[in-house]
C-alpha cells in the first residue's frame, strides 16, 4: 500500500533533467526586444555624431566609428543588424556630410549581411547624392542595387531619373541609364515619362517632348493632364511658337481627353494676348465659361488689353460693361446688400440684349444654384436658343436639364431649338432629349 504523503513529495531527479520544449514565440519576442535595444545605442551614437563638431583629420577608428557601433550593438546584444540599422547610419553619414564613410558601410551591407535591403534605402541614398553633386555615385548606386539582395524597380529608376534630369550633366547620362534599365528588367510607367517629358520641357525641347507624350498614347497610357499643362506651358514660352501651333496642340490634345484648367486658359490667355491675338483670347473666355470656370479679374484684365491693343473698342466697352457690372456685384455683397431675383433678371435681360450668351448662360446657372429663377421667362427661353444658333448644343441640354432638375419648364422656342440642332450637333444620347420633353406636366411650375 502506498502512503498518501509519498504522492506529495517531489520528484528532485525528473525536476532536475526534464527538458521542456522552448516557446518560439518567446523567441521572437526576446528576439526583438533585443534588436530594439541595439537599435537604441546605435540611435544614442548616431545622435552624438550629428551633434558634435567636425573634425579636420579624423581618425581610423573615428572613420567607422557608427559601422563598429552598428556591429557592437547587435553582437552585444546577441542578435543580426536589421535594415533599418544600416538606413540610420546611412542618413546620418549624409546629413553630416561624411560621403566618404559610406563605400564602407555598403560594403559590409552587401558582403557580410543576408537580408534583402529594402529598395527605399537605396532611392533615398539616391536622391541624398544628387542634393550633394555626386551624380557618379547615384548612378553607380542604381547600378549595384542587385548585389544587396534586392530587385531594382521603377522606383528607384525614377529617383535616379529626377536627380539627372535636374542638371545638364545629368542630362547626358539619361540614355545611358535608360538602355541598362531595360537590361535590369526594369518597365518604366507613366511617371518615368512624366520625369522625362519635365526634363524635354526645361531644356526647351518641346518638339521631342510632344513625340515622347504621343508614343506613351500609343501605347495606350491614359493622358495625363499635368503633362499636358506642362508642354502647353512650356509652348507659350517659346517667343517664336505660332499661335496656330499651340491652338492645334490644344485642339488635338482636347480629341485625346484634355481639360485645360484655370491655369492652362490663363496661361493661354497670356500667350494669345501677347501675340496680338486678343480677340482670339476673348474667345477662350467665352470656352472658360462653357466649361464652367469662372476667370478671374486677371484674365478680365489680360483679355480687356488685348482687345483694346487690336483696336476693337466696341468690344472692349462691352466687355468693359461685364466687368463693372461683376465688380458691382461683390461690392454689393461687401456692403452687405443681397442680390436678389429682380437683380439677376436685370442683369441677365441684359446681357441677352447685347448678345453675351455665354455670360447669360453662366449667370443663369449661378440663378438656379441661388434658386433665383423659380418660374419660366422669356429670357430663359432667349440663352438657349442662343446657345444653339452658336454651336453650343451639348451646353444647352445641360442648361435645360438643369432648369427641369429645378422645377423650371423651359419654353416651346427653347424645346424647338433643341430640336432641330439636335440632327446634326448633339452628341448626348437622344434618351436624354426625349426624356426631358416629356416631363410630367405636375413636376413643372406653371408658366
Amino acid at each position: 500500500m502506498v502512503r498518501p504523503s509519498s504522492l506529495k513529495l517531489p520528484n528532485k531527479f525528473l525536476r532536475k533533467h526534464r527538458k521542456w520544449p522552448l516557446s518560439p514565440y518567446k523567441t521572437k519576442w526576446h528576439r526583438n526586444l533585443n534588436q530594439q535595444q541595439a537599435m537604441q545605442a546605435l540611435k544614442q551614437a548616431a545622435e552624438r555624431t550629428t551633434s558634435a563638431p567636425p573634425q579636420e583629420n579624423p581618425s581610423k577608428h573615428q572613420q567607422h566609428h557608427l559601422l563598429s557601433t552598428l556591429i557592437h550593438s547587435f553582437n552585444t546584444y546577441n542578435c543580426h543588424p536589421t535594415p533599418s540599422a544600416y538606413h540610420l547610419v546611412i542618413k546620418t553619414l549624409a546629413t553630416t556630410s561624411q560621403f566618404h564613410h559610406i563605400p564602407p558601410v555598403l560594403d559590409h551591407l552587401e558582403q557580410v549581411e543576408k537580408f534583402e535591403t529594402p529598395e527605399c534605402v537605396f532611392a533615398e541614398l539616391i536622391g541624398i547624392y544628387g542634393n550633394a553633386d555626386k551624380l557618379r555615385e547615384a548612378v553607380e548606386l542604381f547600378y549595384g542595387i542587385p548585389k544587396f539582395r534586392c530587385v531594382p524597380s521603377v522606383y528607384s529608376l525614377n529617383s535616379l531619373l529626377s536627380v539627372l534630369c535636374g542638371r545638364s550633366e545629368g542630362l547626358r547620362m539619361v540614355p545611358q541609364v535608360l538602355v541598362k534599365s531595360q537590361r535590369m528588367n526594369i518597365r518604366v510607367e507613366e511617371s518615368t515619362f512624366r520625369i522625362l517629358i519635365g526634363a524635354l520641357c526645361k531644356i526647351r525641347r518641346v518638339g521631342y517632348a510632344i513625340e515622347l507624350m504621343n508614343c506613351v498614347i500609343n501605347d495606350g497610357y491614359d493622358i495625363d493632364v499635368r503633362i499636358c499643362s506642362l508642354i502647353l506651358s512650356s509652348l507659350c514660352e517659346q517667343n517664336d511658337m505660332p499661335s496656330d501651333a499651340v491652338m492645334g496642340f490644344v485642339k488635338i490634345m482636347g480629341k485625346q481627353g484634355f481639360s485645360p484648367g484655370m491655369i492652362d486658359y490663363s496661361t493661354l490667355i497670356r500667350f494669345l494676348v501677347k501675340k496680338g491675338k486678343g480677340v482670339q483670347a476673348l474667345d477662350i473666355l467665352n470656352t472658360m465659361k462653357v466649361e464652367g470656370i469662372k476667370p478671374d479679374i486677371v484674365c478680365y484684365t489680360m483679355v480687356l488689353h488685348g482687345v483694346i491693343t487690336e483696336g476693337h473698342y466696341e468690344r472692349a466697352d462691352e466687355f468693359g460693361e461685364l466687368s463693372r457690372m461683376r465688380v458691382l456685384l461683390k461690392e454689393m455683397g461687401q456692403k452687405g446688400v443681397e442680390s436678389n431675383f429682380r437683380t439677376y433678371r436685370i442683369m441677365l435681360e441684359g446681357l441677352v440684349s447685347k448678345g453675351e450668351i455665354i455670360e447669360a448662360s453662366v449667370l443663369l446657372e449661378e440663378m438656379l444654384e441661388r434658386r433665383f429663377c423659380t418660374s419660366r421667362c422669356a429670357t430663359v427661353d432667349e440663352v438657349v436658343l442662343g446657345l444653339c444658333q452658336r454651336g453650343f448644343t451639348c451646353k444647352a441640354v445641360e442648361l435645360v436639364q438643369k432648369l427641369v432638375d429645378k422645377n423650371v419648364a423651359p419654353g416651346a422656342m427653347a424645346w424647338e431649338a433643341l430640336l432641330l440642332s439636335s440632327g446634326s450637333k448633339l452628341t448626348f444620347s437622344e434618351t436624354i432629349l426625349t426624356g426631358l420633353v416629356k416631363v410630367e406636366p405636375q413636376t413643372i411650375a406653371p408658366i
